[in-house]
């Protein structure tokens, strides 16, 4: 107890000092170095996250599995359901009955909270996704990392009081140095950085993203051994005449990709709405995943294990423990339960993250793509139509369905050449990547983290315009000192708002504040002189069509097309009929100009 105690204090009295020595070095150095310090810490402090959110995955699940339980196979199948109680206790409990999942939420943040990501974030992953992994959920450390970096980066910007440039540069940062921590490799971080999160970093913003995931993937290596990192080693070459194969594997990963999406999504949906009850959702979600690990073992937690058995050409490792395993020893067999296994795996992972755990989609798609390489590989030497290298087109498989799932195919490409120690696959990544990338989006325009979003008109995916317009607000764009006349008025009055108005467009309305059109000062410049008009001209008469409406509801996007449209300068914005005011053209880019401006990063 004293030793804790200990520990706790020094490491506070730690903390301390280096929180003193950012804040000197704040105060005497330039921005541009103190972002460059920023950046090496915040790899340094991303990098010990990641390592604790692995760390603690593996010693839960070696302490659920090596312990009594392990001699009785089914008691473990009761794990999956512990996790997802145990995850949705803490959520309740201690993170207030609010949990972010999944990458959608951090693309909001940035398109829409300005890279304001809650400070709880922060831990709220580190202390939830490994309970759900660790205990056998069927999904993924990476999103949670990546969520979890993004918001030391994010709160680290906020502490110091950077702006909104230098926050989501580091948000990016933070981004950048847990996949590289997870993975120990940087340049997948950098990428993953850019084409999943849609950033767009000038050349001196690279310089920090480099510097943080560098320093992200140094602490993994340094703390993390080889067990725990996820590794390969190159079993077999690189055979040119092998290219056709890959070009029909990366075809069938990319309609992989689409599968495991739109399967995720329906059973995500389907479990979470299907019981309203939490205790009787997760019996339901602990049920099912005690049912499918039963006969595919290797269904259970990230499943990394069974991607280097698939890798090392040990296929037979992945069914010994199934209710099955008597019937699984025919190469066929094996070969159907891959292909089950594969097809399946969405299933899992969806009912996981339905029933109340937490956890992502990139580990799963790995698992996937490593299925569906070997699988492919393995039926085309069965049926001797080649010789294929089971083992390369294992790796390769994981890079194809992970570029089709997250339209990412750079970061797919590293990821996997990183992951094996070298480039000697470059060529086969490169082709399976870019054409699973391709037939995926020709599909699904958008990836699957982002389709929900876009769809509801919250970001857009790949258009930076549009994504700063999804920002602005409209409210703020409202003008409102324009002079109303009614309806019922007559010409005099038109000549005493004209008098008292800078504006020469008149919204008429009526008695309930309704709008009916507008007046023009250049329409009515050939009357206003004609005194003896004054009393007998009615407003009503006077006035013209609006070219459109603007409704209080509608998006900057819609906003903008109108203006397109009608090519008018200014457009009056009204609730159901009630008129609010107008939005003038020259407003609108004034404050695109300046969010653009605003947004630069880098």
């Amino acid at each position: 107890m004293k030793n804790i105690k200990l520990f706790k204090q020094k490491s506070y009295q730690f903390l301390h000092k280096i929180h003193v020595l950012l804040i000197y070095l704040q105060k005497k150095t330039s921005k541009r170095n103190f972002l460059l310090i920023l950046s090496i810490s915040l790899g340094i402090s991303v990098g010990f996250a990641a390592v604790m959110l692995k760390t603690s995955v593996h010693f839960i699940y070696h302490l659920a599995t090596q312990n009594t339980l392990a001699d009785n196979y089914y008691l473990i199948l009761l794990l999956p359901a512990l996790g997802i109680g145990l995850t949705y206790l803490i959520i309740q409990k201690i993170l207030g009955g609010k949990l972010a999942k999944g990458l959608s939420p951090l693309h909001f943040s940035i398109a829409q909270k300005s890279s304001d990501v809650p400070p709880e974030q922060m831990y709220a992953q580190l202390i939830t996704s490994p309970v759900t992994v660790g205990l056998g959920g069927s999904a993924g450390l990476e999103a949670p990392i990546v969520i979890t970096g993004a918001a030391i980066g994010s709160n680290f910007a906020k502490y110091f009081r950077l702006n909104y440039s230098e926050r989501t540069l580091l948000l990016a940062c933070g981004v950048a140095a847990g996949i590289a921590a997870a993975f120990n490799a940087p340049i997948a971080g950098v990428l993953f950085t850019i084409e999943v999160l849609m950033l767009e970093i000038s050349t001196a913003g690279f310089i920090p993203l480099l510097i943080s995931a560098a320093s992200g993937a140094l602490i993994s290596k340094i703390i993390l051994d080889e067990g725990t990192l996820f590794s390969f080693q190159l079993q077999q070459p690189f055979d040119y005449t092998n290219v056709p194969f890959y070009l029909i594997l990366g075809v069938l990963a990319g309609l992989m990709s689409v599968y495991h999406a739109r399967i995720f999504v329906k059973i995500e949906k389907h479990v979470s709405h299907f019981v309203k009850k939490p205790y009787l959702r997760i019996i339901y979600a602990g049920t099912g995943l005690a049912l499918l690990i039963a006969i595919f073992p290797s269904l259970f937690g990230e499943g990394y294990s069974s991607i280097k058995s698939l890798a090392l050409m040990q296929p037979n490792d992945l069914f010994k423990d199934s209710i099955f395993s008597q019937y699984i020893h025919n190469e066929w067999i094996i070969l159907l339960g891959i292909g089950l296994v594969m097809a399946i795996k969405a299933i899992a992972t969806g009912i996981t993250l339905g029933g109340g755990g937490n956890g992502g989609n990139f580990a799963p798609s790995l698992f996937v793509g490593s299925y569906l390489g070997f699988f492919y590989a393995k039926l085309i030497n069965l049926l001797h139509i080649s010789h294929l290298p089971e083992s390369n087109f294992t790796l390769v498989g994981m890079a194809g369905v992970l570029s089709g799932l997250y339209h990412a195919p750079l970061t797919a490409i590293f990821l996997i050449a990183e992951l094996t120690g070298g480039y000697a696959l470059m060529i086969p990544l490169m082709i399976v990547s870019s054409i699973s990338y391709f037939v995926s989006k020709s599909i699904e325009p958008y990836s699957m983290d982002t389709k929900t979003l876009i769809e509801n008109r919250k970001i857009h995916s790949g258009n930076k315009d549009a994504n700063i317009l999804v920002t602005m607000k409209l409210e703020t764009l409202i003008e409102k000192n324009f002079t109303a006349l009614q309806d019922s008025h007559h010409l005099s009055e038109l000549i005493a708002a004209i008098i008292a108005s800078e504006r020469n467009i008149f919204p008429v309305i009526n008695k309930k504040n309704e709008l009916l059109g507008i007046i023009l000062l250049n329409d009515v410049k050939d009357i206003i002189f004609h005194q003896e008009k004054y009393a007998h001209i009615r407003i009503k008469d006077l006035m013209k069509p609006y070219p459109d409406l603007i409704q209080l509801t509608d998006d900057m996007t819609t906003v903008v097309a109108k203006f397109e449209q009608t090519q008018a300068w200014n457009l009056p914005v009204v609730d159901n009929r009630i008129y609010i005011g107008f939005i003038s053209k020259s407003k609108l880019f004034s404050s695109y100009r300046g969010e653009l401006i605003h947004r630069s990063i880098g």
